[in-house]
């Protein structure tokens, strides 16, 4: 009898069911923050502060020309990243059996997370480190920063929390 072939060491395919829920523990997690990252980038930012307020564009130290053609840059790497997130979701929703909530709650904390954590990526590295652009123009930046960053880390600090609650029980491992 020829011999089977050897499981993976990693992930589905493997006779090790906790290998197979940690690797699609990390792959749910993987999936929604690069999904809350493309939304925040995709849907928040660019086209509520670059395309309906006007407020800035991604990269403001040049050209209105420049700015554009960053804006269609950044809008591009954006829905790339949400699409790897959503093709990642189906192939975690492909492996697994429906499971009912516990997927589903480690992927919305996760999104929530993804959100959170560009808002204050952006906020912190391309508004204040790198100067790239700011929120806004013209006005006194202090409270823009302040909402802009205080909405990011309590994005942030819900996101951990839903993630910290959709955590499977000792007993249940």
């Amino acid at each position: 009898m020829p011999d089977a072939p050897a499981p993976s060491p990693r992930g589905p395919g493997t006779t090790d069911p906790a290998r197979e829920r940690a690797f699609t523990h990390r792959r749910t997690l993987l999936s929604g923050l690069l999904f809350g990252a493309g939304l925040a980038a995709s849907m928040i930012d660019l086209f509520v502060f670059h395309l309906a307020l006007h407020w800035h564009h991604f990269y403001d130290r040049s050209t209105p020309a420049v700015a554009l053609t960053a804006d269609g840059f950044f809008h591009a790497a954006g829905w790339g990243i949400t699409v790897w997130g959503l093709f990642l979701l189906a192939d975690v929703r492909r492996r697994t059996a429906p499971s009912g909530g516990v997927v589903w709650r480690r992927w919305v904390g996760a999104v929530v997370t993804g959100v959170g954590g560009f808002q204050l990526f952006d906020g912190l590295v391309d508004h204040k480190v790198l100067r790239i652009h700011q929120i806004r123009y013209g006005v006194d930046l202090l409270p823009y920063d302040l909402v802009w960053n205080g909405a990011a880390v309590l994005l942030l600090a819900v996101g951990l929390l839903l993630l910290r609650r959709a955590r499977p029980r000792r007993d249940a491992r």
